[in-house]
């Protein structure tokens, strides 16, 4: 199964004898290009009413930039599963 371009989830080993590793997600900056692995803390999910309000962003770790990316199903699926912390957004 292939994930969207951009995001990927590489859980650590689920080995009993040992903790498992936290999960990290590989992106890339559009504005760099550069491509990096990120913690869950370093990322955040906005979910909205709809698909322009549904997204996740992160600063990139080599140029600073501000990123922010649309996020999907499966998207959202992975990173709530992988412990981004999530905002619900609500309209009013």
């Amino acid at each position: 199964m292939s994930l969207p371009p951009g995001i990927a989830a590489q859980p650590g080993p689920a080995d009993v004898a040992a903790p498992a590793r936290p999960v990290v997600f590989k992106a890339a900056c559009p504005e760099c290009r550069g491509r990096f692995e990120l913690a869950a803390g370093a990322l955040r999910l906005a979910i909205g009413a709809s698909r322009r309000t549904t997204f996740y962003s992160f600063t990139c770790p080599e140029c600073g930039q501000a990123v922010r990316k649309p996020a999907g199903e499966r998207i959202v699926e992975l990173l709530t599963g992988g412990g981004v912390r999530t905002l619900r957004l609500h309209s009013t």
